[in-house]
């Protein structure tokens, strides 16, 4: 079968042939893949600068925002069939350690990883993972162009729902970065929450499409005028939760510029460093949060929100051939929302 590798460090990915996987445990599943995002997290891969370290070795197939349908199971799967449509929570996890009996899969112990440990992910014709991965898709909803919510829309869902008791009618959300996370993390708190919603992007483009999705207003970190233009229209407060997509460059600061007294600071993105006094962490009371995927139940609630047209992904669909120029179009800013490898 065709897939897309990650061959070394600062090397496009190769579109390479390797074995179709096959069941070997009774709890996997094999998926045909119908859809698979293309996240940032790969452009850190390809850089050399992997979230897991020590880094894994290449080669191994990238992609850990997977949807399609089921191809085969092992023995002791019953809760899904060959042909069944699914899209794939992207941490493998063992159910049996106390992280992963209290709900919190994320913090397995054991957890593995598809497309960024090292263990092949689905930039590929087929994926093996676990029945337990597995959330099955309503009846009639297109599998392919639902990828990035498996990560995407999983990581900005755990990141609003955990803010939302700090969050009333007039509380103020900053969503900085307005791409794969972002855009959904608009719609998440406009139908999750009573809070105002303004979008913080570099990109007069994306700040149009912030809007169009329920942003109240957007705004520029690079214009002259921000962030008293901002405080100005969020009510001269600043505001209660800053959801920070990007994590890297000067968003730190930007997002503590606008964070009020006792406000939160919610981190999704990465890649950039974070210093704050601790006088301003004492006088302000600022609250800090990382945010790393989310739980099986944050996937089937984002999913049955979808279901209810409550929540959209916007994917701009690639070949699989074409992986390298996807990312090469992420890398450049080019994609609205997410991109998405159909095999």
């Amino acid at each position: 079968m065709r897939a897309v590798r990650f061959v070394g460090e600062h090397a496009p990915p190769a579109v390479q042939e390797v074995e179709k996987p096959v069941v070997k445990d009774s709890l996997d599943v094999v998926v045909r893949i119908a859809g698979a995002g293309v996240c940032r997290t790969d452009i850190h891969i390809l850089d050399g600068a992997a979230p897991l370290q020590p880094a894994p070795p290449p080669p191994f197939t990238l992609g850990h925002e997977n949807t399609g349908w089921i191809d085969a199971v092992g023995s002791a799967v019953s809760t899904v069939s060959v042909g069944d449509p699914v899209i794939l929570h992207p941490a493998i996890t063992c159910g049996l350690c106390m992280a992963c009996r209290n709900g919190e899969d994320m913090y397995c112990a054991a957890t593995r990883f598809p497309g960024v440990d090292g263990m092949d992910g689905g930039y590929a014709e087929f994926l093996r993972t676990s029945v337990r991965a597995v959330v099955p898709l309503a009846k009639g909803v297109a599998p392919a162009t639902q990828a990035p919510l498996a990560d995407a829309g999983i990581t900005a869902y755990h990141a609003v729902r955990r803010v939302l008791p700090e969050l009333h009618s007039g509380s103020v959300v900053a969503v900085l970065g307005i791409g794969g996370l972002g855009h959904i993390g608009v719609q998440l708190v406009r139908t999750m929450s009573p809070a105002r919603v303004f979008a913080l992007d570099l990109a007069p483009e994306r700040l149009e499409f912030a809007v169009r999705l329920g942003a109240e207003r957007g705004f520029s970190p690079a214009d002259p005028g921000f962030p008293a233009n901002f405080m100005k229209a969020s009510g001269g407060d600043g505001a209660d939760v800053v959801l920070d997509f990007v994590g890297e460059q000067n968003s730190p600061e930007v997002a503590l510029g606008i964070l009020r007294r006792g406000g939160t600071y919610s981190i999704v993105g990465y890649g950039g460093k974070l210093t704050v006094p601790t006088v301003a962490m004492i006088t302000r009371e600022i609250r800090m949060l990382g945010n790393f995927v989310g739980n099986y139940r944050d996937l089937v609630e984002l999913m049955e929100l979808q279901r209810q047209g409550r929540v959209a992904v916007s994917a701009k669909e690639y070949p699989l051939t074409q992986a390298p120029r996807a990312v090469d179009d992420l890398r450049q800013g080019k994609v609205l929302g997410r991109a998405v490898l159909i095999p």
